[in-house]
């Protein structure tokens, strides 16, 4: 038999497939094709179309570390104009003393992070990636992955298959009801999201006020502040309920006057909060961003992450040529900065959400922001982890 008369093993279609072509997605296919896998290797799947996700009107607070990765990607020169710099935080407690006051002079930065609509920066991921030759199936809907001994299957629901070397699960909160059962801790809390303005705005301050029922954080945005106020769900439901005019005053009283009155209140949306820390993956799959770890937004550093993730995966794919390897080297490799991240925000947010006003773990939290703020090495840790992560 000639060399020719044997079959070659067939390759897969692709040598990455990631499912969710948010903003971790975008970011992973634009990171693999920047350190030299093929574009036409790469394919987005994505059940939203390109127009639902950019008029998606959330706010995301990114990290320094966050803007250092979407300007590598090309994506930060095409959004800078829709961008409000961070360049102090205040963190402090609702009628107790502690606080902290973190200042971009003190580590020669720009900025601490920028605040940015969800809508403007998946607009301008998918602008950077138009160029190129990446695969984009929107909308579309994954109905079954199976995973192979060399490949994985992965089917649409409109009857098209792919196969791939890698499937990236980027879709957040995609788990089977079991699953979800077994990894969701619930803070038994609902946010709050909308845009408000006051009489006396401090430009480029953001602030992280913790209330007797979790966070409040105002983020500078255009002409007033993005809002997320954690509250109970009872407390919640009767703040939605309340005119804006009353609305405003609740809010003014569990804020305090450091911005002056509250003016104005755009509509009302409230989500759901818990945490999902289990991170899926095998062989031939792998899980990042919120599809990993959904986290509590106090201290805002979901999505930064989730970038994060992008970051690793994309290097340990793309200078690794077994896939096991890659995937087991980016699980190796994210575990301290997945853990030290997690850690922080779920004990921040379980001390408000679970604790009743004025127990000794809320005093010794309020406490901590003013021991902090007089330390300068546990100053600069906090400040390290909100603006990079653990690396």
């Amino acid at each position: 038999m000639s060399p020719s008369d044997i079959a070659a093993p067939l390759q897969p279609d692709y040598d990455v497939v990631i499912c969710g072509a948010g903003l971790v997605g975008l970011s992973v296919a634009a990171l693999l094709q920047k350190r030299g896998m093929p574009a036409q290797r790469i394919a987005l799947i994505d059940a939203k179309s390109a127009e639902q996700a950019a008029h998606d009107p959330r706010t995301i607070a990114l990290s320094h570390g966050s803007q250092q990765i979407l300007h590598e990607i090309g994506a930060w020169s095409l959004m800078a104009s829709a961008v409000t710099s961070i360049n102090q935080i205040h963190v402090s407690r609702r009628r107790h003393f502690g606080r902290t006051l973190i200042n971009r002079e003190d580590y020669d930065l720009p900025a601490l992070g920028y605040v940015v609509r969800y809508g403007a920066l998946v607009t301008a991921l998918s602008a950077a990636l138009a160029s190129t030759k990446v695969t984009v199936l929107r909308p579309a809907q994954v109905s079954a992955i199976d995973e192979q001994g060399v490949q994985v299957d992965v089917q649409l629901a409109n009857g098209r298959a792919l196969s791939a070397g890698i499937v990236v699960q980027a879709e957040g909160g995609v788990f089977s009801e079991q699953t979800a059962k077994a990894v969701q801790r619930d803070y038994h809390q609902v946010a709050i999201v909308a845009h408000v303005t006051t009489t006396a705005a401090i430009a480029h301050r953001a602030f992280e006020r913790f209330t007797a029922e979790g966070p409040l954080a105002l983020l500078p945005q255009d002409d007033g502040y993005a809002l997320v106020w954690c509250a109970r769900p009872d407390t919640a439901k009767r703040l939605l309920s309340l005119d804006e005019k009353a609305f405003l005053h609740e809010l003014g009283e569990v804020f305090g006057g450091r911005v002056g009155r509250f003016a104005s209140c755009s509509v009302r949306h409230s989500y759901p909060l818990g945490l999902n820390a289990a991170p899926g993956a095998s062989a031939r799959t792998v899980a990042i961003g919120n599809a990993a770890q959904t986290l509590h937004p106090v201290a805002g550093q979901g999505l930064n992450l989730g970038l994060r993730d992008a970051v690793v995966l994309a290097s340990a794919l793309t200078r690794t040529s077994s896939a096991t390897a890659a995937l087991q080297q980016f699980a190796a490799q994210r575990g301290r900065d997945r853990n030290a991240t997690i850690r922080l925000t779920d004990l921040m947010a379980r001390v408000f959400a679970s604790a009743p006003d004025g127990a000794p773990s809320q005093a010794l939290l309020g406490l901590s922001l003013g021991l902090i703020d007089v330390a300068a090495p546990a100053k600069r840790l906090l400040a390290e982890q909100m603006m990079f992560g653990w690396r």
